[in-house]
């Protein structure tokens, strides 16, 4: 059982987060959680300096539909990250494996397959209690770091795309 309150993070600081335009796909399975998790990663994203204007939501009707939603999103180019939001808690049959499987799987080929970082944050629980524990209960909220994973992620592919500012050593 995790332990770690997910709300818990520093402010990261980012002085041109203002120029981040941040896609956000969420379902409307569960919205009890995923709504939560939403909300949660818009308050995050709009206290870290992204512009209210800069972020753009979009609902699917369940998880699965997240794969399609997150890729078509991360072709188009015009985000600079896409967070999938869903939540997916376990039933009395293997469809909860099929669609956990499936949407992780989706949301990696976002990554392996476009330029744009596609941050997941499906919950995959086991109960409704321990969906509502990291949706805004005890254990915090993981829209928070889903917001903090994608400002991160921004900004390492800002970093790697700029110039050497000096010459190495023998030059």
């Amino acid at each position: 059982m995790a332990t770690v309150n997910l709300s818990d993070y520093k402010s990261l600081n980012i002085t041109n987060a203002d120029e981040y335009n941040i896609g956000i796909v969420f379902s409307e399975w569960n919205d009890f959680i995923t709504f939560n998790l939403r909300d949660a990663t818009l308050e995050i994203l709009e206290k870290e300096g992204v512009k209210k204007e800069n972020i753009k939501l979009f609902s699917v009707p369940g998880a699965f539909e997240l794969n399609f939603a997150t890729m078509q999103l991360c072709k188009q180019g015009t985000f600079d990250a896409v967070i999938a939001i869903g939540c997916v808690i376990r039933g009395e049959t293997p469809h909860f494996d099929f669609i956990c499987d499936a949407v992780a799987q989706g949301i990696k080929d976002c990554n392996v397959f476009t330029e744009v970082p596609a941050i997941f944050c499906v919950l995959t629980d086991n109960t409704k209690e321990q969906s509502i524990a990291r949706s805004g209960g005890n254990l915090g909220n993981k829209g928070v770091e889903a917001a903090v994973t994608a400002l991160k992620m921004i900004d390492f592919k800002r970093k790697l795309n700029q110039k050497p500012t000096h010459i190495g050593f023998g030059t």
